[in-house]
C-alpha cells in the first residue's frame, strides 16, 4: 500500500472530498429552492393555477414600487394635457375596463372552483397619456397605467384600444410581476448553487441558456396568453367588441414589417399563435358581453 512519507492525504482522496462537499452545497441549495417554492405559492383566482409569489412582498409594497416607477417614467417622458381629447377618451376606456374588474374576477373564480382576491381593492387608478412614437401602453401594481400616442393609430378605435388596455390591466391584477420576481429569485438560487459547486463560467452559461429556452421564455408567453384572455374578458365585460382583438393584433404584426424572432426564443406567443388563441376565445368573450351589457352590446355601454 502505498504511504505518503509526509503524512499528506492522497490527491484521489481530495478529489473524492471536494466532490462530496459540492453534492452537498447543491444539496443544500436545492433544498432551499424546494423550500421557498412550496412555502410561496398561492392559487391565482383568474386561472386556479398554483403560481408562487413572495408572501413578503404586500399589495402595499408592489403599490410602492408601481408608484416609484411610474413616477420616474413620467419624469423622463412627456405626458399629453390630461384635457386633450386623446387624454380623455383614453380615460375614458381605462374606466369602462377598471369598472368591471370584480365582476370578471368573481366570474373567473366561480369557472376555476376558487374565491376571488379583490387583490386590486386599493388600487389607486391612474392613467397618463405619453406623447412617443411607440405602440405601447403599461399597467403597473397599484393601478398606475400610461398609453403611448404612438398605439392610437394601431388601435384605430376603442375597441381595438381596450383590448390592449385590458391586456395590460390584467398583468397587474394576476400579479405576473410579483411572480416575475419571485422566479427571478430562484434562478438566482440556481446559479449561485451552480458557482459554489465548482461549475465553470462556460457551463453555468450554457445551462442557462438551456433554461432560458427551455423554461423561462415559455414562462413568459404563459403570462402574456394569460394576459390576453383576461383582458380579452375584461374588455367584452365593459361592452367593448371582443371582436376587433385579432385585426388589431394583425396590425401590430405589421409594425415590424413581419420581422420577429422565432416564437421558441421570444418573451411573447407569434402573432399567428396569439390571434388563433383570441379567436378561440371569442364565443366565451361574447358570453361576457351579452352578460353584462345585453343584446345591445356597446349601446347598452353608452346609456
Amino acid at each position: 500500500m502505498n504511504q505518503d512519507p509526509f503524512g499528506s492525504r492522497n490527491p484521489q482522496s481530495r478529489r473524492r472530498g471536494a466532490g462530496g462537499l459540492r453534492l452537498w452545497v447543491l444539496v443544500l441549495f436545492a433544498g432551499y429552492a424546494a423550500y421557498y417554492w412550496y412555502s410561496n405559492r398561492t392559487v391565482d383566482p383568474y386561472t386556479g393555477e398554483e403560481v408562487m409569489i413572495d408572501k413578503g412582498l404586500s399589495a402595499e409594497d408592489e403599490s410602492a414600487m408601481g408608484l416609484q416607477a411610474y413616477r420616474e417614467i413620467l419624469g423622463q417622458e412627456r405626458a399629453v394635457d390630461p384635457d386633450a381629447q386623446v387624454a380623455r377618451q383614453i380615460r375614458a376606456i381605462a374606466e369602462r375596463l377598471i369598472s368591471r374588474v370584480d365582476e370578471v374576477e368573481a366570474d373567473l373564480a366561480a369557472e376555476k372552483g376558487v374565491q376571488p382576491r379583490n387583490f386590486a381593492g386599493n388600487f389607486e387608478w391612474q392613467v397618463s397619456v405619453i406623447e412617443s412614437g411607440q405602440a405601447n401602453a403599461f399597467a403597473l401594481p397599484g393601478g398606475k397605467m400610461a398609453v403611448y400616442t404612438g398605439l392610437v393609430p394601431i388601435a384605430r378605435n376603442a375597441d381595438g384600444m381596450a383590448v390592449v388596455m385590458g391586456h395590460e390591466i390584467a398583468h397587474a391584477l394576476m400579479r405576473h410581476g410579483a411572480q416575475r420576481m419571485a422566479r427571478g429569485k430562484l434562478e438566482q438560487i440556481g446559479q449561485m448553487a451552480g458557482a459554489a459547486s465548482g461549475m465553470d463560467a462556460g457551463t453555468l452559461q450554457t445551462v442557462m441558456s438551456a433554461y432560458g429556452v427551455t423554461s423561462a421564455l415559455p414562462y413568459a408567453r404563459g403570462h402574456e396568453s394569460q394576459a390576453d384572455e383576461v383582458g380579452l374578458m375584461l374588455a367584452a365585460a365593459a361592452c367593448f367588441d371582443p371582436a376587433e382583438a385579432m385585426p388589431l393584433w394583425e396590425r401590430m404584426a405589421q409594425l415590424g414589417g413581419g420581422q420577429s424572432p422565432p416564437e421558441f426564443a421570444s418573451t411573447h406567443p407569434s402573432a399567428e399563435s396569439r390571434i388563433a388563441h383570441l379567436q378561440s376565445l371569442q364565443q366565451k368573450a361574447m358570453g361576457f358581453r351579452q352578460k353584462y351589457c345585453g343584446q345591445g352590446g356597446g349601446a347598452a355601454a353608452a346609456g
